[in-house]
């Protein structure tokens, strides 16, 4: 049986990925035993609709038939989400599915339907829609949108061990610590960094001087280490001094793997949606109040503008330097009209300069002789016809370049896991 579960977080007090530790023990007493890691999915990060992170659960579950099988873990798996879930926050609307050895067209549709949840907004009705088509069981509260997150948690882990994943360890807090100051000792996970980066990943942003793996909310989770390298992310945590925990949980995820990015031209964009867009700078940036920087890139088809606000810090710095004319791939999600860049690849810079000749006698600039007349030296009479054209230093390179760690989605694929030659990880 797949259990997938969302929407349970608040920010009140608690996170979705608390469940899966609660009901590793839980299930266990009635015959469910996890035969694959838990899987926390991150699906579209631009919904309105979100929480937080917009992170969903799955657990992968053989069932006993001798402790009360299928109907014993249900009945768990509701009482747990219903004891845990902070009802009283508007936002959190809690959804369960239940699928149980599913065939094959199941599987597809499964999979058909988190990758829309990516990709696009996702309609309650459609999520009902495909329970009642296969007669899943599923238990929906208050308006019931987690129910969404649910079917999608479980669509994604079906395959996720196939495609391109990683794996977060997540250490709670106890119960008596959990709403005060998190107590992590900032040197030793700079150290842990330190040891076992790139293997793990967005733990510290070094540049501005933070530590990213721990959340700021009231939430049971103290941090969380990401990476490609289950042993290193492992000797991460043994390196990382801190208050008391609870415990700790490995998930499988498709976090770091731009799984909700897909390659479209300008006018193909939608709202809400997540892509990769090709183009050319038309409009230089601009800042803005409040430290943010606009700027346009254009098409065959169509112009967009393109975003990089403040918390994105030093990745302003590249943006600043574009010029009309370069050749730019932008990295994203869109929203009110606008492209806000998590990377861009730049291209081709326009640092071509075209200039009058320079007098082969005098060295100095000649001037324009009259209209496709050339060039003439007024001083050394001598002429040319044809303008210069010289190469200038922009100070910057050519290649991919991403936000820093502090502002980096969770979804959003680092550049030290990406295999192109040009790249420059922000760290």
């Amino acid at each position: 049986m797949f259990i997938g579960i969302d929407d349970t977080d608040s920010t009140e007090g608690m996170c979705t990925t608390y469940l899966a530790p609660i009901l590793y023990e839980e299930l266990r007493e009635c015959g469910g035993i996890l035969v694959e890691l838990p899987y926390l999915v991150r699906l579209n990060p631009n919904i309105p609709y979100k929480t937080r992170g917009n992170a969903a659960i799955c657990l992968k579950v053989s069932l006993s038939p001798e402790n009360g099988g299928k109907e014993r873990v249900e009945e768990r798996v509701m009482r747990c989400v219903e004891s845990l879930a902070v009802f009283s926050d508007p936002r959190t609307n809690p959804g369960i599915v239940f699928v149980d050895e599913p065939d094959e067209d199941a599987v597809e549709d499964l999979k058909n339907f988190s990758k829309a949840a990516l990709h696009r907004i996702v309609e309650i009705d459609e999520a009902r829609n495909l329970i009642k088509e296969h007669n899943f069981d599923a238990r929906e509260y208050k308006n019931g949108r987690g129910i969404i997150g649910a079917l999608s948690a479980i669509g994604i882990a079906l395959d996720l061990k196939e495609k391109d994943h990683t794996y977060e360890l997540i250490a709670y807090r106890r119960r008596e610590n959990i709403g005060k100051k998190r107590r992590i000792d900032e040197g030793s996970v700079f150290y842990a960094d330190r040891i076992t980066y790139p293997k793990t990943w967005d733990t510290v942003d070094l540049t501005n001087g933070r530590i990213v793996l721990a959340p700021s909310g009231k939430d049971p989770v103290l941090y969380g280490i990401r990476g490609d390298d289950i042993d290193e992310i492992f000797k991460a945590s043994n390196l990382i001094e801190s208050e008391p925990i609870w415990g700790k949980t490995l998930f499988m995820t498709n976090q770091g793997t731009d799984g909700h990015l897909t390659r479209v031209s300008i006018k193909e964009m939608e709202e809400y949606g997540s892509y990769i867009v090709k183009g050319t700078v038309s409009k230089v940036p601009v800042a803005m109040e409040g430290g943010h920087l606009f700027f346009e890139i254009s098409d065959d088809s169509k112009s967009v503008r393109c975003s990089a606000f403040e918390p994105t810090k030093q990745f302003r710095n590249i943006i600043r330097k574009l010029k009309i004319g370069d050749e730019v791939d932008v990295y994203g999600g869109f929203k009110k009209d606008t492209m806000n860049l998590e990377k861009i690849n730049i291209k081709k810079l326009n640092d071509l300069v075209s200039r009058n000749p320079i007098c082969p006698i005098c060295g100095k600039r000649m001037k324009s002789a009259g209209r496709d007349q050339g060039f003439r030296c007024k001083r050394c009479k001598t002429e040319i016809k044809e303008r210069e054209i010289d190469k200038v230093d922009r100070g910057l390179k050519e290649g991919l370049y991403e936000v820093p760690p502090s502002a980096r989605r969770h979804i959003s694929k680092p550049l030290i896991r990406m295999n192109e030659e040009k790249r420059h990880p922000s760290r």
